[in-house]
């Protein structure tokens, strides 16, 4: 069985990395592709250093654009890959631009597909991610779900049930593969961070940042959270950009810094007091590390981490600001662990493809 992994943005290394690295444990043939749609250095090559993958076979150097014409040149590059290699099973996680990008191309090429992490749904189709997620969803042949509710989704969408395979969470193999040496290295140490004595904070999504109205809405909220507690800052390329172009200070208890390396973001995250996000990724690690966290957004494609972890949503000041008021008084939930979430969601994956050759 000849299997093809892609990989595109940051948050995809952290899914597919324990999928490839069974395949070539168990010794199938495997061709690795890097899209390139991350290509900074924090943001992509680091991570292949860190969680031990294999240097790409093929990167395909895409970069930064406009959803299609990213989305586009992405299609047009892997078609090529795509034929020349003649792949069996062509893997993609998550929901980036690539996802939808390589799922397209295997579709029209009659290759089957695989969507690690199949099933999410915000219902809130303004955003770019929800799009990628129904569109690689229904053109899978095997769909891995990480929860319940996506295996619901998937059934509500008329996806046929023996397609559905819930198989845990490929993410929080990673993360507790890593999480111990991440916490050994003490990386709040050199930013002059106690353990617990800090909020961490990331924020990126479209609808919080590429408006001024709206980011220096939720600048303000962090500001006043700033009051109570320290927050670093890992500010994501184009939020930084927004930022400047809109004249919008962090304030003097925001302490901004470049995107991090995964095992020094893990290791703060996992001594973090609590975290604020507007990442899909971030509300399951938190939820696995049994950190407070509070999403800044209106709605979640990963109601698990509200109903069993450690989530809540915020987007209004007076939410946020009472979050993490209830965090600091000691006051919030610990939340339990996911089923299925127990570092061998990779493992299972690879007894589906095994099982259906």
């Amino acid at each position: 069985m000849k299997i093809l992994s892609v990989v595109g943005a940051r948050p995809n290394f952290m899914k597919m990395a324990p999928v490839v690295e069974e395949i070539l444990r168990r010794g199938h043939p495997h061709l690795f592709v890097h899209t390139g749609q991350h290509y900074d250095g924090n943001m992509s090559r680091v991570f292949f250093d860190e969680l031990g993958m294999p240097k790409p076979d093929v990167d395909l150097g895409i970069g930064s654009d406009t959803q299609a014409r990213q989305t586009g040149r992405i299609m047009m590059a892997f078609e090529e890959v795509c034929r020349k290699e003649r792949p069996d099973v062509i893997l993609v996680g998550g929901d980036v631009n690539s996802t939808a990008a390589v799922a397209l191309v295997a579709a029209k090429e009659g290759v089957a597909l695989g969507h690690v992490e199949s099933g999410l749904r915000s219902f809130d189709r303004t955003m770019p991610e929800e799009i990628n997620r129904i569109v690689t969803d229904h053109l899978s042949t095997y769909l891995f779900t990480t929860e319940d509710s996506a295996n619901a989704n998937l059934a509500r969408e008329g996806i046929p049930a023996e397609k559905v395979h819930l198989v845990g969470n490929c993410m929080v193999d990673t993360l507790l593969k890593h999480v111990k040496t991440a916490v050994e290295r003490e990386p709040w140490k050199g930013l002059g961070l106690d353990p617990g004595g800090y909020a961490l904070l990331t924020l990126h999504r479209p609808s919080n940042v590429d408006s001024a109205e709206a980011l220096g809405a939720v600048m303000d909220s962090i500001r006043s959270v700033s009051e109570r507690i320290p927050i670093l800052f890992p500010v994501h390329p184009r939020t930084r950009a927004r930022l400047g172009e809109a004249g919008i200070a962090a304030g003097p208890n925001v302490r901004l810094c470049e995107p991090l390396p995964y095992l020094a973001f893990l290791g703060l995250m996992a001594r973090a007091r609590f975290v604020l996000t507007d990442s899909g990724g971030i509300q399951e690690e938190t939820t696995a590390l049994g950190v407070p966290c509070l999403t800044l957004r209106r709605n979640t494609e990963r109601p698990v981490t509200v109903s069993h972890g450690t989530n809540r949503l915020a987007t209004s000041p007076e939410e946020i600001c009472a979050g993490a008021d209830e965090i600091l008084a000691g006051r919030w939930r610990s939340g339990e662990r996911v089923p299925l979430w127990d570092g061998k969601a990779s493992g299972r994956i690879v007894d589906v493809l095994e099982r259906s050759r």
